[in-house]
């Protein structure tokens, strides 16, 4: 009986969701809203598990707090950006530059990026090298970028081809003219999910519900949203994911970790009272006696493509390409089919989203960054080697006339942009 009613229950809010979007959202949704459903079932996890129902580890994992202590303390104490010091849209990336873990200034090879990664975070080397490897070769001169800049500096200047719209705090770049602002009543619509601050932990099942609220948020407000393969697909996930998996903090109690609102605020640059929170620009911190994920639980890349399954359980649509065609509530699927020539239908799509989006990153490659095929083989060996074990079904060639029709779309954008007509500001 208790089946028979999960069943009735899911199909009628995933019938509802399904109603929200138009036109060929339908097409392409139907099967990924029911593949989603099966995935709900399998999940058989505490309802009371810290990282969120049906999160993993289903296995708490140990908790050593002399391998896992961030010092913010000495060498690594905090120091506020000066002038000619980059922060960026990055609110880990920030706290790393403010504390020493890479350079002050905000600059750093790829080297620097990979080991203060697993340092501060946990984040285990094939996610930490594939990330800082690609930020390179996409927006900077090949073996260092900055964490906020210019198109070809940094991720600042990286609109549609790293950073995307949708993220969880900063503004959508033609929604606000800037990718790099912070927008209070995004923070605010977040920190209010968890009303109780004694019991308060904004974790991977409350991050997810702010997931499916900002992605209709972009649909409602901004009419140039895009919603791009990898940027859109694969890294606003992230956006949602890392918040959790890199800034909760672990303890013996609660070795998952637990997200509160003084260690939020703190990795997010908020400041003040409760009646009168601001945002102070690029002053980032690591909390005061703060844990990090043990070493032999770093966040891997099988890790984070078990999160955006989690995450679509709830928001199927995430799984998929998109885009406001210049009106706010235009949005439409970009058929994977189309976009890759073949190599993804929307269900393969849907059901491999890290893969697609991997993959159409790669095949892309040449066409943002300008260099042939001969001159990327010897960059790309740390961002194709840990696809290896996933057996991901590559793209030949990507197909971007069919992103033409999103008025969004573009290369290289920001760090500031036009305010599209129409768009709504909070």
């Amino acid at each position: 009986m208790k089946t028979v009613t999960l069943f009735t229950a899911t199909v009628v809010i995933l019938a509802s969701n399904v109603t929200a979007f138009p036109g060929k959202m339908d097409q392409f949704m139907g099967p990924v809203y029911a593949e989603a459903f099966k995935q709900k079932l399998k999940r058989q996890v505490d309802s009371t598990a810290p990282q969120g129902a049906g999160a993993l580890p289903a296995t708490p994992p140990p908790f050593d707090a002399a391998a896992q202590y961030v010092s913010n303390q000495g060498d690594y104490a905090f120091v506020a950006p000066g002038p000619g010091d980059q922060r960026g849209e990055c609110p880990g990336l920030n706290a790393m530059a403010n504390h020493g873990y890479l350079p002050h200034n905000g600059y750093a090879t790829i080297q620097q990026f990979y080991n203060a990664a697993q340092t501060v975070f946990g984040m285990s080397p094939d996610l930490s090298l594939f990330l800082a490897t690609y930020g390179a070769v996409v927006d900077g001169p090949l073996t260092s970028w900055s964490i906020a800049g210019d198109p070809h500096v940094g991720i600042g200047g990286s609109h549609n081809n790293y950073e995307g719209d949708s993220s969880p705090l900063m503004a959508d770049l033609n929604q606000y003219g800037s990718n790099s602002r912070l927008v209070m009543e995004q923070f605010n619509n977040l920190y209010n999910l968890q009303p109780n601050a004694s019991a308060a932990n904004y974790n991977l099942d409350v991050l997810r519900t702010f997931r499916g609220q900002r992605f209709q948020e972009s649909i409602d407000k901004n009419p140039y949203f895009a919603y791009l393969p990898f940027s859109g697909t694969a890294v606003t996930q992230a956006a949602f994911s890392f918040i959790y998996r890199f800034m909760a903090n672990k303890s013996a109690e609660y070795p998952e970790g637990i997200l509160n609102k003084d260690v939020l605020k703190s990795f997010m640059s908020i400041y003040g009272p409760e009646d009168n929170l601001t945002w102070v620009p690029g002053n980032e911190r690591i909390p005061d006696n703060w844990y990090k994920r043990n070493p032999i639980d770093e966040y891997s890349i099988p890790y984070f493509i078990t999160d955006i399954l989690y995450f679509s359980e709830t928001s199927p649509q995430i799984n998929l390409p998109g885009c406001n065609k210049g009106t706010v509530n235009s949005f439409s699927i970009i058929d994977p089919a189309i976009l890759t020539n073949g190599a993804y239908t929307a269900e393969q799509a849907a059901a491999n989203p890290f893969c697609f989006a991997v993959e159409f990153a790669l095949a892309e490659l040449p066409l943002i960054t300008g260099l042939s095929t001969s001159e990327l083989a010897s960059l790309i060996g740390p961002l194709t080697s840990p696809l290896s074990g996933l057996n991901c079904t590559p793209i030949g060639s990507v197909n971007q006339s069919a992103l033409t029709a999103c008025p969004g779309f573009s290369l290289y954008g920001g760090p500031t942009g036009t305010v599209a007509d129409g768009a709504i500001q909070s």
